[in-house]
């Protein structure tokens, strides 16, 4: 049984993932390249959707957390119980802070500070977007992080699973509370759908695969076939940043200004998220593989739910939509600067953490 301790000694990042940073770039100039370029079969993608999840984002997305799927030990997440404290310090920042710094940053910021500059319409617009993202936590990627950082799995699945709980009764009171809207329309299909798609089914998935290679060859089996299509997370991440930079490639080009405008908010409140959860978990003694997962949960977003749900209140060409989708452009790279940041400030936050179960 693989206990917290355990996890955060794998090895290290490999070469090809200690570079991860440079082949993203490389993704992202690629993906607005190719999508100006040759816009039509990144259109046709673009449509392959159901309940506003895209079809080849998901599959990308189930082939990056797959790997970690089957390093899941359902043995090892009935003892979650017994360290709370990670759990805690997920839902607190969820669902209690989150949604209302969001808030307030994105009034500051479409406010005083540049509310002029883009009138009030489109302001409220771009406020309301942000608002959409701070109150949807992440699902899917999550999973990715984790494993980029030596979190532990079984952690981690239960974070995300009470997550998802929370957010079925949560989300449209507090979005309706936020943004002043007293009829919000929560697509149930989109949120069920991507649960279903991003947890479920590769939780199912690796955890037969699981049961199959300890029968064959125990934990150094599992140790062994996890090593192997490890790569398989990385390549799919790379594949994902370029598939949605090359969606949104005309958006980059013909509206920039607005992009920077929106991301700056949004990079904010990432790094002010993940501080509050970070230094709350080191102050804490949560060991790091529980507290970095703990931090980057509640610092990503849930873009999907976000996206669909702007686009239902608001159009599919508001200001509001648009600000879920700079989200989306903005989370990845700034979610691998964080992961970077975790796995840099190791020692550092050992010091404060000791690593006990």
């Amino acid at each position: 049984m693989k206990t917290v301790c355990s996890a955060t000694k794998a090895s290290p990042l490999g070469v090809f993932e200690r570079y991860l940073s440079v082949w993203v770039a490389l993704a992202m100039l690629v993906g607005t390249l190719l999508g100006n370029l040759a816009p039509a079969p990144f259109a046709t993608l673009a449509r392959l959707e159901y309940a506003h999840v895209n079809l080849p984002v998901a599959v990308l997305i189930w082939a990056m957390i797959f790997p970690m799927m089957v390093s899941i030990d359902f043995a090892a997440v009935r003892r979650v119980g017994d360290r709370p404290r990670g759990l805690v310090i997920t839902l607190v920042v969820n669902w209690l802070i989150k949604p209302f710094t969001m808030a307030g940053i994105a009034l500051l910021f479409f406010g005083p500070i540049w509310g002029e500059r883009v009138g009030p319409e489109l302001a409220q617009a771009y406020i309301a977007g942000m608002i959409l993202l701070g109150a949807a936590p992440c699902t899917a990627m999550v999973f990715v992080w984790s494993n980029l950082t030596r979190g532990d799995p079984n952690y981690t699945l239960v974070q995300v699973a009470v997550n998802d709980l929370i957010m079925v009764f949560a989300f449209a009171p507090i979005v309706a509370l936020l943004l002043g809207v007293t009829q919000v329309t929560v697509p149930w299909g989109t949120l069920l759908l991507s649960v279903l798609l991003y947890v479920v089914i590769p939780l199912v998935a690796g955890n037969l695969t699981r049961r199959r290679l300890e029968r064959r060859g125990g934990v150094a089996a599992v140790t062994a076939f996890t090593a192997r299509i490890k790569p398989l997370t990385v390549v799919a991440l790379i594949a994902t940043v370029g598939l949605l930079f090359a969606f949104q490639a005309r958006t980059l080009v013909e509206r920039p200004l607005d992009i920077v405008l929106i991301a700056v908010p949004l990079l904010v409140q990432t790094a002010l998220i993940f501080g509050i959860a970070y230094l709350w978990a080191r102050a804490w003694r949560v060991p790091l593989a529980v507290g970095a997962p703990a931090a980057l949960i509640g610092t990503s977003n849930f873009f999907e739910l976000a996206v669909a749900v702007a686009i239902s209140l608001f159009g599919l060409h508001s200001g509001a939509a648009l600000a879920t989708v700079v989200g989306v452009l903005v989370e990845v790279p700034a979610m691998l600067a964080l992961v970077a940041l975790v796995n840099r400030s190791r020692d550092w936050y050992r010091r404060g953490a000791p690593e006990v179960a």
